[in-house]
């Protein structure tokens, strides 16, 4: 806990009461309200909790007046474009950028673990072909549990790191079967000669039949992907794994809670309802209709990937992932894709209008990851199990980080509660 300074006094009447304030490294200072209950009787009222920190942390940094967002200090735009998805998951999951020796035994400890637990076929099997992937997620990672039994003890560090190397490295694995089976495809093994990008593009796309050759610049897309979305701080689902992990509950469990809760449309599927929109656009000269209708008050529609409700400037995640968009584009083309070519002009129209520019509408980083899982071949039912796959390394940081705190306790939110007062109760016949 931060050292604090400052203090605030708060008058109840004709009581008053001192609450500390501490000072973070960088952001806004924080009330502790912590006694407040017991020393004053009263709660504080926050729906959604945007002005409530749940507890403090070292792994990321947001600052959405600015457009900043920092995992360990460390800019994300740089760890987009200088580094990749590994040696960030070991960033936030230990501290600090590891030395080429650390780097070399993380990849090949994540490598080896690739592989899942060979019953674990039979589970998905269980599933009906027409599942959603997100569905079949949240039920296998959940089930880990049941196969693994010697990283559940959340109490043996050795445990934790083993249950946290295992969620990292078989979630492309469980991500890419559950594509594979709603395609109604052979499961594909993963690889130990390919990284962890080309590994699950390899599992996506290959076949039994032929040869598959990942190219180095999906891959390289599909990584920054992963980079772009490991960590976002406090957001809904890493509240929730920390709300489960905060009762005790084994790692699985806590990332499956996570999933459930990314799987929101409100959460993970922007970048899904992006594309859906691009699809209602549907071709390029209907563009000024839909940009005319964006800024009508009185019409409910919406562009799509377009602002964000955290960053009120330019979302730093954007700038690197439209260089991906440009260079897969450029890979593939967009001529015989009517979605990529609505895309493409609707971002040129958009930055190029007065209306966005001063609202600071700018295109986020949901709709460029949109276009390019759509360019690559991805369904849409499959945008929101690739966010939770890159989110997995925060949700373990996170995890391990809350049960290293010598502070951290179960979860209570509190309530406003507007409900009936005491009353007795009366006999049917009565009523």
């Amino acid at each position: 806990m931060a050292d604090t300074a400052k203090s605030a006094k708060l008058t109840i009447g004709e009581q008053s009461y001192d609450l500390p304030i501490y000072s973070p490294t960088v952001g806004p200072d924080v009330l502790d309200i912590r006694k407040l209950y017991g020393q004053a009787g009263v709660f504080t009222y926050d729906p959604g909790f945007t002005s409530t920190a749940s507890c403090d942390s070292t792994i990321t940094f947001i600052d959405g007046d600015e457009g900043i967002l920092l995992h360990r200090g460390y800019p994300i735009d740089q760890l987009a474009s200088k580094s990749h998805y590994l040696e960030v998951c070991y960033l936030l999951m230990y501290g600090e950028l590891p030395t080429a020796a650390e780097l070399e035994e993380f990849e090949n400890t994540i490598t080896r673990h690739t592989m899942i637990h060979e019953q674990m076929h039979n589970f998905f099997r269980g599933f009906r072909r027409d599942a959603h992937p997100m569905a079949t997620m949240v039920g296998v990672v959940g089930a880990m549990s049941a196969f693994y039994h010697d990283s559940t003890d959340i109490s043996d560090p050795r445990q934790r790191e083993i249950a946290s190397h295992r969620l990292i490295a078989k979630m492309p694995t469980i991500a890419a079967m559950a594509y594979k089976y709603s395609i109604g495809q052979p499961f594909v093994y993963p690889r130990n000669d390919l990284d962890y990008a080309a590994n699950f593009l390899h599992m996506c796309f290959s076949v039994p039949a032929e040869k598959y050759e990942v190219n180095p610049i999906l891959a390289r897309a599909m990584d920054r992907i992963f980079t772009l979305h490991a960590d976002h701080e406090q957001n809904a689902s890493t509240s929730t794994v920390r709300l489960a992990s905060s009762s005790g509950a084994n790692p699985f469990a806590c990332i499956a809670a996570g999933i459930a809760c990314l799987w929101g449309p409100a959460h993970g599927g922007a970048n899904q309802a992006c594309l859906e929109m691009l699809k209602e656009i549907g071709s390029v000269d209907r563009i000024p209709e839909f940009i005319a209708r964006a800024k009508d008050k009185n019409d409910p529609f919406r562009l799509m990937g377009f602002g964000h409700r955290v960053y009120k400037n330019r979302d730093p995640r954007a700038t690197v992932m439209k260089q991906s968009a440009d260079e897969v584009l450029d890979l593939l083309g967009v001529e015989n894709n009517p979605i990529l070519q609505v895309a493409k002009e609707l971002e040129k129209q958009a930055l190029e209008d007065p209306y966005f520019i001063d609202k600071k509408l700018f295109p986020n980083v949901d709709f460029y990851s949109g276009i390019i899982l759509e360019a690559m071949g991805f369904p849409t039912s499959m945008f929101t199990p690739i966010f939770a796959l890159s989110r997995t390394v925060g949700w373990v940081s996170q995890w391990k980080e809350q049960l290293a705190d010598p502070q951290h306790k179960i979860g209570r939110p509190r309530q406003l509660y507007l409900g009936s007062a005491l009353r007795d109760y009366t006999d049917i016949e009565s009523r």
